[in-house]
Formats: C-alpha cells, structure tokens, sequence
C-alpha cells in the first residue's frame, strides 16, 4: 500500500529499523537492533545542571522493587511540577534509557521534575505487571513530593505508544483506587485497544515501525495467548475498553496519519470530551508512528514543540 508521507520522512524510510516482530526470537533482535539505534541518537544537552539519579523504589505488593530515574533541576524555593514519563515499545520492548534524552529536554526547559520509570516487559511479565509498577512509580512520587521538591496538587503522567496506553491505565487506577490526584495526562500516539477492529488498524499492515502484525504480537505478549479481543480484557490493559471516562484529568492525545493506532487514540479523545473531559486532539498529517525519531524534519520539530508546550500548560508552569 502507498501512502502520502510527509517528503521531509521520505529518506528515513530506508534508514529506520523493519524488523519483524511475530515470534519470540523476533523480538529478542528488535530488543537489540532499537538499542543499538537508540545509541546512535543524538542526546540532549541541558542547558544548566540537571540531577539525574537511578533508585529503586517499592513495587507491587509481591513483586520486584522498581526501578525509576529522576531528572531535577537545581534546588528553588518553591515546589515545581511532577511528571511520570513512560517509555513505548509495544509493551515488550524499550527501557527508561530511550526516554534519557526526552526527560533531560523536560526537566531542563519546563524546570520541573521528571521521573521515568522501568517497568517489566511482557511476555516475560504480562498484565498486570507493566502497568502495576507504573502506578507504584506514581504513588511514589506523590507520597516522596516534598523530598523530590514537587508540588502534590501538580503531578502529570505522559507516555507515547505503549507508554501512552499504560499512561491512560495508570491514571485511570488512581482514579478508581482514590490514588495521587493526577493533574494532566499526554497520551502520545497511544496503544490503548486490544480489539484491533479500527480502520487505520485493519488498513496499515506494513506501515514503518507499527503495523497491524506488530500490534497482535504486541497484545498476544501483554495480555497472554487467547485474550486479545475477547470479553474479559481489562481497561487497566487497554483502556479502550473503559466504559466510564468521566471523571479523569484534563488530557492531550496526539495521533499520526499513517498509524495503525490513529482511529483508537481519536476515539478515545472523543470520548474523554463527551464524558466533560477538558481533551485536546492533535493529528499529525504525513506522519507514521515513531515519526518523532526523525529529528530534523519540520513536522517532527513541530511535534516536540507542541508537547512541551501542552506539557507547560497541563502542569501548570509558569511562563
């Protein structure tokens, strides 16, 4: 199938990773091909000194102390802003070194403090796992503020791809465990239902780097053999399947033309907006998923600016 891709994306086509992902095998070289790739990527400078530390921090009940890097600005007199970053990778793949640069970018020019958090990979860790040690990371950080010098009433969850998925099912276990009061959520380019009954999913089977074949591995892996599409997925999994949004916090959610998740992440915006959700939808014309590594392009750079931007006002920082 072709598609109208942004010109600018046009020579990364060739350069960006096309790995299978159907069999365990396949993922165990992707693991290794996106780290090398992600080695290679350009990293952030800050402008000042960000502090940056690795500490594990109390897990699940009955499961692994978690792993979680903190991004803090210097020292200031008052209480900044909180963000819980979660990293993509289809639920099997990534760790919180592929957000390194990002978190960097955050917490230097929003001047906030940022937390990344290393949740288990399916399949060797499946639902609920992942997302139980995001929502631990942001229970964490709320019950740690004043030592992390955060504000309680401003703390934000975002993520991208899966990371946005398990973003929308961390916020909405806090919501329904009368957990942290989450300020604002950034749901970018968001893997959120396992049904795969969407247009954009049925149509984009060899799109780059997300397609439909990656996508059934992906949900095969995280909710287990069987499940996928059936009745008894949980929305903490794939909170397309929430039948209540109301209630949850203001909220951007960001698609690209050309993605598998496109028509997911719009429906899910919609709904946040008729549950009286303040929601905002940016789509990407030309864009496909993962666009966002691709640097120098127009689009891309337009992407980053718009998430920081979103970012400055759903914390609340100060211009």
């Amino acid at each position: 199938m072709s598609y109208a891709f942004d010109p600018e994306l046009l020579p990364w086509l060739d350069v960006l990773p096309n790995i299978p992902l159907g069999t365990y095998e396949d993922l165990l070289v992707s693991r290794a091909r996106m780290a090398e790739i992600r080695a290679q990527m350009p990293s952030y400078e800050p402008s000042r000194p960000i502090d940056v530390r690795d500490e594990f921090i109390p897990g699940p009940e009955g499961a692994p102390d978690v792993l979680v890097r903190v991004y803090s600005p210097p020292a200031a007199d008052a209480p900044r802003p909180g963000l819980l970053c979660i990293h993509g990778g289809g639920f099997v793949g990534g760790n919180i070194d592929m957000t390194d640069s990002t978190c960097l970018k955050y917490a230097d020019e929003l001047d906030i403090v940022v937390v990344s958090v290393e949740y288990r990979l399916a399949p060797e860790t499946p639902f609920p796992g992942p997302v139980e040690d995001c929502y631990a990371a942001l229970v964490w950080i709320a019950n740690k503020a004043t030592e992390l010098g955060v504000d309680p009433v401003r703390i934000g969850v975002a993520g991208g791809s899966a990371g946005g998925g398990l973003t929308a099912g961390t916020v909405l276990l806090a919501r329904d465990r009368g957990g942290p009061a989450v300020v604002f959520q950034h749901l970018g380019i968001p893997e959120l239902d396992d049904r795969l009954e969407t247009e954009s999913m049925r149509a984009y089977v060899d799109t780059p780097l997300w397609n439909r074949p990656k996508a059934i591995f992906s949900w095969d892996s995280y909710l287990g053999e069987g499940k996928r599409g059936t009745a008894d997925v949980s929305p903490y999994a794939a909170p397309a399947r929430a039948t209540d949004l109301s209630g949850l916090p203001p909220t951007v959610v960001t698609v690209c033309q050309f993605d598998p998740l496109r028509d997911e992440g719009i429906e899910y915006a919609r709904r946040l907006s008729h549950a009286n959700v303040p929601t905002e939808l940016r789509a990407y014309a030309g864009t496909f998923h993962g666009s966002g590594m691709v640097t120098d392009a127009a689009v891309t750079k337009r992407m980053v600016a718009d998430e920081l931007e979103d970012l400055r006002r759903g914390l609340q920082v100060a211009s």
